[in-house]
This record gives structure tokens, sequence and C-alpha cells, in this order.
């Protein structure tokens, strides 16, 4: 029962936003148990039991760190296999091409529907991404050898190829209900179950490995102890900013002067996210994972002792692996960054606005000075990501017994995706809020009225 002195409007709108928090956490709790359950259904015509013995080698290598990626679904052979990374390259395709030919950076600026036009093409993009890396999968898992499939042929492919693309789709229309009915972004929330249903096994093994004798304990507090420390220094990192001053000038609206006003241009240290190191993964796995399934042979031919070459040479923990994933990531880290922000646009929308940063002269030399923030911060922020996305990499090549599931990437994925949950939930509550002021005060102005 509500006190005396409590407002009405404020505890129905304290019951509405609450209400609201709760249904939008409901239906993103229920998609994730979708996804999950997903990832049990296997592709038609697999021997799971020949598979999982198969795969059960390939721990440690790409193709595990992959499988961490997809919440296990790759070690299974699930329809959801290639969990997002389809949709993710789309979605970065898509955004060069916006940037690149001249007609799609067109279509970007109508606004709305522009950016519409441009979603249907990722979709497009990815349902032939989807359906080209499903059959290369299904055809490098048919030649592998082992009996892994049970009735091997045009059909296999056929259904495997379909089965793998519609759990693509089916997992990108997923992630954008989540986005839309629930809370954060889904994509991201969809890799964050995936890796995070993974860990309780993770540490089980570790667990399991102490109590063997296999493990020092003094290695898993020392895995504890490099656990926290990162996450501490990503937290802090990713809420890091370097804050540009931007200055209004003296401006008549209507018949009012308004005065100077005085803001800045927030830029985060680490404005590419988990962009760089997913897709540097996804770039570097797929030599490696055709060569390892086409050279896995008993008796090797030149090309299959060649094939086997190289995916040694690029297994996860080698040297050569270490370098180009280092390189990669600084790469796309830049290319991200050139992608979705354009320095020059903000110049001339602030000088428009009538805008300018101290000491810098409008229009041109804003650009080029936002340009050079840009290179510096995303230069440190490129270096941020590849140590703790290598960190686990190099612990590893010092010392091969440590099982170190829960570092680099995947904890960079998951900081990233609590970090915009709590963010995006704490703009549900202030949106409901400042709804609330605002019923309030018409409901006063009214009372006033009479």
């Amino acid at each position: 029962m509500a006190s005396p002195n409590s407002n009405p409007t404020t505890t129905l709108g304290d019951m509405t936003r609450f209400a609201e928090m709760r249904k939008r956490l409901w239906f993103l709790l229920g998609a994730l148990v979708v996804y999950r359950v997903g990832t049990f259904i296997p592709v038609p015509g697999i021997d799971a039991a020949r598979f999982a013995a198969f795969f059960s080698t390939q721990q440690g290598t790409l193709l595990g760190i992959f499988n961490m990626f997809s919440g296990g679904a790759l070690q299974r052979f699930s329809i959801l296999a290639l969990n997002v990374m389809p949709y993710i390259t789309a979605s970065i395709i898509v955004q060069m091409m916006s940037m690149v030919v001249p007609s799609w950076s067109q279509i970007r600026k109508e606004g709305e529907s522009g950016r519409r036009k441009l979603m249907q093409y990722t979709r497009y993009g990815t349902v032939a991404l989807a359906a080209f890396q499903g059959f290369g999968a299904a055809v490098a898992i048919q030649h592998s050898g082992g009996n892994l499939v049970t009735t091997p042929g045009p059909q296999f492919l056929i259904v495997a190829t379909l089965s793998i693309t519609t759990g693509t789709l089916f997992l990108m229309w997923l992630g954008e209900q989540i986005t839309e009915r629930g809370i954060g972004n889904g994509i991201t929330m969809i890799i964050v179950a995936g890796i995070v249903a993974g860990l309780p096994r993770a540490i089980g093994s570790t667990l399991e490995m102490v109590r063997s004798g296999e493990m020092n304990p003094l290695i898993v507090l020392m895995i504890v102890v490099v656990v926290v420390a990162v996450t501490l220094f990503c937290v802090y990192v990713e809420r890091a900013q370097r804050r540009i001053q931007v200055n209004y000038a003296k401006r008549q609206v209507g018949r009012r002067m308004m005065q100077g006003q005085s803001t800045h241009l927030p830029f985060k240290l680490n404005m590419a996210g988990v962009i760089p190191p997913i897709f540097a993964s996804s770039l570097l796995v797929f030599p490696a994972t055709v060569a390892q399934f086409f050279g896995n042979s008993p008796n090797p031919n030149v090309w299959q002792r060649i094939l086997q070459k190289v995916a040694a040479t690029l297994n996860y923990g080698q040297p050569l692996h270490v370098i180009l994933y280092a390189v990669l990531i600084i790469g796309f880290a830049f290319f991200y960054v050139a992608l979705v922000y354009d320095a020059r646009d903000t110049a001339e929308n602030l000088k428009k606005a009538g805008a300018f940063i101290p000491g810098i002269r409008p229009g041109q030399q804003t650009g080029e000075y936002l340009d050079r923030v840009l290179s510096r911060l995303t230069l440190w922020g490129g270096l941020y990501i590849m140590a703790v996305c290598l960190l686990p990499e190099i612990i590893r090549m010092v010392n091969p017994s440590v099982p170190f599931q829960f570092g680099g990437t995947s904890l960079l994925i998951i900081v990233v995706g609590v970090m915009d949950f709590v963010a995006q939930t704490q703009s549900h509550l202030m949106s409901h809020q400042y709804e609330g002021l605002m019923k309030k005060a018409s409901l006063k102005g009214i009372g006033s009225k009479k």
C-alpha cells in the first residue's frame, strides 16, 4: 500500500519502468536459452561420436579457439557451427563498400532509409558467406577421413550447407530481436553467451588437473591473479576517453541571441571494440582449418604434406600465428575506425553548427586535427587489444601446460559485452525516469491552469 505522501504518478512510473525492464530481461534470457539449445542440434548425416572423438584432438588449436566462440557448436558440428561470424564479416564488407563505392556512400547518407537498405545488403552478404563457408566445411569434413559422415555424397553436402546457412540466418535474426526487444547488442550477447557457456567445463577440467596432480596449485593461483588483473585493466581502458573541447560561438536563433556554450567530443581509447580480434581470428582460422582437414591422411601425398606444414605453422601458439595475429589486430583496428568514423564529416558538421575547437581553424584544419587524434588513439587502442589478446598465447609458449582458457579475446569480449549491457540497462532506466518526470510536470501544469 502506498504511503499518504507518495505521489501516484511516481509510483505508476516506477511500476511501468520495472515491468518493461523485467520483460526485456526475460526476453534476453529466453533468446539465449534458444541459442544454447540450437548449439546441440547436429547437422544431419554427421556421426556425432566419431566427430567428437576427432575434435578432441583439436583442443588448443585454432579450431578449439573458434569452437570457444561458437559455444561448443563447432565441436558438435551443430547447425549453429558458424555462429554469427558470417554476419560480422558481411557487416564489415558492407561498411567498407559504403565508404569506397560512391553509390553506396550516397545510400549511407540517406538517414534511416539508407541504414535499412545497407542492412538488407548485409543480410544478403550473410547468406552468401554462410552458404560458402558451410559448403566448404561440409566438403572438408567429408574428405577428412575417419568416416565422420554416415552417408557421404552430394545429398550430404546439400543438406549440410542448407542446415548451416539456415542456422546462421536464424542467429542473425535472433540477434536483431535481442537488440530491438531485449537489452544489449544482440550479436555481442550471443558471442558472450557462447564463451561463458564454456567456462564451467574449463574451470572443472582445471580443478581436475589439480586434483590428479597434473598441475601445480600455484599455477592455478597465478591464473586467477592474471585474470583479475587483466579484467580490471580492460574495464579501466574501456572507460578511458579523450575529450576534445568544442566551443559554440554566439548565434541568433529567431529573435533571441544565444550565448556561446562549451562542450566536448568524447573519443574512446578503444574505438574499434572487439571487432579487430574477432575478424583477425576468423581470417586466420579458415586457411588453417582447410589445411588441417584436407591434409589429414595416413598416407599423405605431396600436396597434403604441404597442407600439414601450413596447418602446423599457422597453429595456435606458433610464432608465425602470433605475429600474423598481432599485425592483423593493429591493421583491422585502423581499418574499422576509418570505416565507422569520418573526421572530415565531423569537422563539416561542427562548422555548420558554428562550433570550433580552440586554437584550430574550422573546416579542413579541424578535420586534420581530428584525424591525428584518432590515429594516436587507434594506435594505443590497437596495442591494448593486441596485448590482451596475445597474453594467453605468450603464456602458453612459455609454459604449454597452462590451460589459459580465461584470457585474451574471450575475456575482452566478455568485458565489452557486459559493460555495454550495463550501459544500456542504465539508459533504459533513465529514459523511463525522464518520461515519469515529464508526465509529472504536465500534470502540475494542468493543475496550475485550473
